[in-house]
């Protein structure tokens, strides 16, 4: 008998990534594909996922869309049973299945940044900031002339951070109640008019994973969650190993990247369609 294979897709805007969930309820692959509008992006990742995991179209069951540019696409995948999934629910879906926990805060580090709190079968959307992945291009493309996030990475590692960022040990003698001599007064406030480029990558870095971080710990403020978790393609930074086991310290939270951080959205989606359809779970969101 053929297998059954639910396809989740995160239809971006200029990216889109796709995995695949099997009868077992296995991740098969993600994969993320580039292009310049999310209709290429879509058929050019199916195309080529189908392709790279030999997957022949009768053996999918079913393809989920999600994301902002799912809103493109209203007919069926290739003739398949196509449907979407809401975005937020996707989210919470796929972090609870990656990091196995029934309460936590998740972090959607894509453009900007959405907040969705999972608490056992309640998934809802409690707000976001303007500050992610696209902040970051943006000011790096201004300040650095480029907005290759790789190459903005690899520059921050040959950064000093105290080049930029004004610290509590620069304005106190003493660690203040709470604060350690490390931790950040204000950001960018060190800043020297002839600043080199690794250090200016490192302080738009760590400016938009803090701000991420801060607004996360603010947001559970009242819940009882100290379980964060962060998905999105920031996840990959490799600053963020730096960032946020300092605030884990700090505020006693866990901020937790799962193996498949980049791919939750789409694994999310996926999930949604195993269970509106049984599974032996009917959460109420769905």
């Amino acid at each position: 008998m053929a297998k059954k294979i639910v396809i989740g897709i995160d239809v971006g805007i200029s990216t889109t990534k796709i995995v695949g969930i099997d009868e077992n309820g296995m991740v098969i692959s993600p994969i993320r594909i580039k292009a310049t509008d999310p209709i290429t992006s879509l058929y050019g990742a199916f195309g080529k996922y189908l392709h790279d995991n030999k997957i022949h179209l009768e053996e999918v069951e079913h393809v989920m869309l999600t994301g902002v540019g799912a809103a493109y696409i209203e007919e069926n995948m290739y003739g398949l049973p196509t449907t979407k999934a809401e975005e937020f629910i996707a989210d919470g879906l796929g972090a609870r299945y990656e990091s196995k926990l029934d309460k936590m805060i998740v972090v959607s580090m894509g453009t900007g940044t959405s907040l969705v709190v999972c608490d056992g079968d309640d998934i809802h959307h409690i707000g976001g900031i303007g500050i992610g992945g696209g902040t970051l291009a943006g000011l790096s493309r201004i300040m650095l002339k480029t907005d290759d996030i790789k190459q903005i990475a690899s520059l921050a590692m040959e950064g000093d951070i105290s080049k930029i960022n004004l610290l509590i040990g620069d304005i106190s003698a003493k660690p203040l109640p709470g604060l350690p001599m490390t931790a950040t007064a204000s950001l960018f406030s060190n800043a020297k008019a002839n600043a080199c480029r690794e250090d200016i990558a490192i302080g738009l870095i760590y400016m938009v994973l803090q701000a991420i971080g801060s607004s996360t710990i603010l947001s559970s403020l009242g819940t009882g969650i100290k379980d964060f978790v962060m998905i999105g393609n920031l996840t990959l930074l490799p600053q963020c190993r730096d960032v946020y086991p300092a605030m884990e310290k700090l505020y006693n939270v866990h901020f937790r990247i799962p193996k498949y951080s980049e791919f939750c959205t789409a694994i999310g989606a996926a999930l949604a369609y195993k269970y509106r359809k049984g599974n032996n779970i009917t959460p109420k969101y769905i």
